[in-house]
């Protein structure tokens, strides 16, 4: 059992989950993240799951660094590193007993996390209850209640929509055509334009060509190699070409559901 105190662990370390990570982080707490073996985060560049891949992922001047092993991750805590282990199934949290425990996967349905898992649960968006599944639920969705805590109840139930930015909403968003193995043909930070061939997919009957679907900064788009199935999130375009730089950075959303992570941690710390 580690001696780890305030220990956070959070499942999930996709670009929405990195923007809690950072912030639990950066606030102090020890934090370690628990991920798949093959995440398959579309903002690769603000995503500490990269991690898994690379080794080590920086995120705005933040390192996470991977460990191979449940006595690996405790050593890199008790350093002070921010940690990740591929560990799905949350198997280690019986061994950790940590303060709180966040899911940040955002399945938009529960995928095994219990609110007996530790003092302090957590989850981001649809698919839990507040003091059923979990102590607090944080919302995702954009609007006036982004980031809101709720103590009891569920966050607003997911409507498949992406939020408008620039004017576009589903048009941001690219899905795989067909079932296959994703090679890119463009890169994070490129600008595209509408019908332009940003990625191929592989198939047994031969290639698909995967189209830009409007003219922007291509801020999102999942590793080369990455075996794919049909309607399969595979790419996100900003059509604003004047934020390069928010290819590198945590989005504000991101950082609004990382407030209320911290918030519902805190205040559920301090509860009698």
């Amino acid at each position: 059992m580690s001696s780890l105190e305030n220990l956070i662990i959070v499942r999930g370390g996709g670009d929405l989950a990195t923007g809690t990570i950072y912030k639990l982080h950066r606030c102090g707490f020890p934090v370690l993240v628990l991920e798949t073996a093959t995440p398959s985060a579309i903002r690769r560049n603000v995503a500490f799951s990269e991690a898994i891949y690379q080794g080590t992922q920086t995120v705005e001047g933040m390192t996470c660094t991977r460990a191979s092993s449940i006595p690996e991750a405790e050593e890199l805590l008790k350093m002070g590193k921010l940690t990740m282990l591929v560990d799905p199934a949350g198997a280690c949290i019986d061994f950790f007993r940590p303060l709180a425990v966040v899911d940040a996967i955002l399945a938009k349905e529960n995928l095994g996390t219990r609110r007996d898992m530790a003092p302090i649960t957590v989850a981001l968006g649809p698919g839990f209850t507040a003091g059923i599944d979990v102590d607090a639920v944080v919302e995702t969705k954009r609007g006036h209640n982004l980031g809101r805590v709720f103590y009891s109840g569920s966050a607003a139930p997911n409507t498949g929509i992406p939020g408008i930015i620039g004017g576009y909403g589903k048009e941001r968003v690219i899905h795989s055509p067909a079932a296959g193995i994703l090679r890119n043909v463009s890169k994070i930070t490129d600008t595209v334009e509408k019908g332009q061939t940003i990625a191929i997919v592989e198939t047994k009957q031969g290639e698909v060509p995967v189209y830009a679907t409007l003219t922007g900064l291509l801020r999102g788009l999942i590793r080369d190699g990455y075996p794919v199935s049909q309607g399969f999130k595979i790419a996100d375009i900003d059509p604003r070409l004047d934020e390069y730089n928010n290819c590198f950075t945590i989005s504000d959303k991101a950082r609004c559901i990382a407030g209320g992570v911290l918030e519902a941690v805190l205040h559920l710390r301090n509860e009698p």
